[in-house]
């Protein structure tokens, strides 16, 4: 039940074509020449100026971003299976636009070059770091550790640690176990992660108890959203506080996902919402965006911002527990952005879960990826 001009305006908005890719340095190799100019991909004006304002581009620059980043999305799936058990991760290079693949064996660089992908040798296979990860994964830690994940680029897993805890015995008695796990590169964060619900305020959101949340995604029969926002069997309210439905299924630490039944006159629609600082959006789909993608939140507190995937399958650091296969952004976020949509062009990314900074002074962001939460529960996306 949303307000009528709302869903208007995100049925009938123009989209944008999705995109997405991954980043790093790249071997020179031509790529594909993308099907569509970047002058010619639809998009909503209001969304490119969240790109400019957020990414610091050119109105030209955002729309030939989003033709490199379709084009890389198309090309991943083969370039991935060129390199076979060499594959060793992808992202894009935003420099030249280009996918790029990293192998552990020069013998596979023409078949992934062949496809269209430029090429990084590296030292450790994906199956490798993800193995050292997990490692790591079942190691205690501390506050003062706030995530771990997976760096395709340089073929390490990061470690990052809050800077005013660095030099903290715990902390650095959990870095030193990271080390014999597997390949690890430690770095500074500014903040420790922490969940973005908050007490109830006005706005356009949706209430359990006290705690005000946002909604991420339609799906057949309610919506999907972050798991800390209330447990299962818990009562949702919507905006104008009448009765939308119950936590179905909800999962925190851990995960940090769970979905809402939408009943009492309430409908869901394929929008996510621009809260009138851009168009709404319509939801074509879940195809995953790759490692430095540009990308895009909508949440009740902050509204419409845009910026960068920065790490996939990070494992976050929370005071309430660890949890795990998160997507780290550099998009900003506050208090009641929670559950909110995270989408790349027209296809829905995932859920708000948390992060450290806000929108005045920078942070970053982490969503728990859309397709978990749908396989998880058994769900549909609503499309358009």
């Amino acid at each position: 039940m949303r307000h009528a001009t709302v869903l208007r305006s995100g049925l009938s908005a123009l989209l944008l074509v999705g995109a997405w890719t991954a980043v790093g340095p790249a071997s020179a190799s031509a790529a594909p020449a993308p099907t569509e100019s970047a002058a010619t991909l639809p998009a909503a004006p209001a969304l490119l100026s969240a790109m400019r304002r957020d990414l610091g581009l050119t109105e030209h620059q955002a729309r030939a971003r989003l033709a490199d980043e379709k084009a890389a999305t198309a090309l991943e799936p083969e370039a991935k299976r060129a390199a076979g058990s060499a594959f060793g991760g992808s992202w894009l290079d935003a420099r030249t636009g280009r996918l790029t693949i990293a192998v552990t064996d020069s013998g596979r660089v023409d078949a992934v070059r062949a496809t269209g992908a430029a090429t990084r040798l590296v030292e450790h296979s994906a199956q490798e770091l993800d193995a050292a990860k997990a490692r790591i994964d079942a190691l205690p830690a501390p506050s003062g550790v706030s995530s771990w994940h997976v760096d395709p680029a340089t073929s390490r897993v990061v470690v990052n640690v809050v800077a005013s805890e660095q030099r903290d015995n715990d902390v650095r008695a959990f870095v030193a176990q990271t080390r014999r796990a597997g390949p690890v590169t430690v770095e500074t964060i500014a903040e420790a992660p922490r969940t973005f619900a908050a007490g109830t305020v006005g706005g356009d959101p949706y209430y359990t108890g006290n705690v005000r949340c946002s909604i991420g995604f339609s799906v057949y029969g309610g919506f999907v959203t972050a798991g800390h926002c209330g447990g299962t069997g818990q009562s949702v309210r919507g905006w104008d506080g009448s009765a939308i439905g119950n936590f179905q299924g909800s999962s925190f630490p851990g995960d940090d996902y769970a979905w809402v039944n939408v009943a009492n006159g309430w409908w869901t629609v394929p929008v996510v919402l621009g809260w009138g600082t851009v168009s709404d959006q319509l939801v074509r789909g879940s195809n995953e965006a790759p490692i430095n993608a540009s990308i895009c939140r909508s949440g009740s507190t902050t509204r419409w911002h845009c910026g960068r995937v920065l790490a996939k399958n990070e494992t976050v650091n929370y005071s309430q527990g660890a949890v795990y296969q998160m997507t780290k952004t550099s998009v900003c976020a506050a208090g009641g952005d929670s559950g909110g949509s995270f989408i790349s062009g027209d296809q829905a990314q995932g859920v708000t879960s948390g992060g450290w900074g806000n929108c005045g002074g920078g942070g970053e962001t982490w969503y728990q990826p859309v397709n978990e939460i749908l396989n998880r529960y058994g769900l549909r996306l609503h499309t358009a």
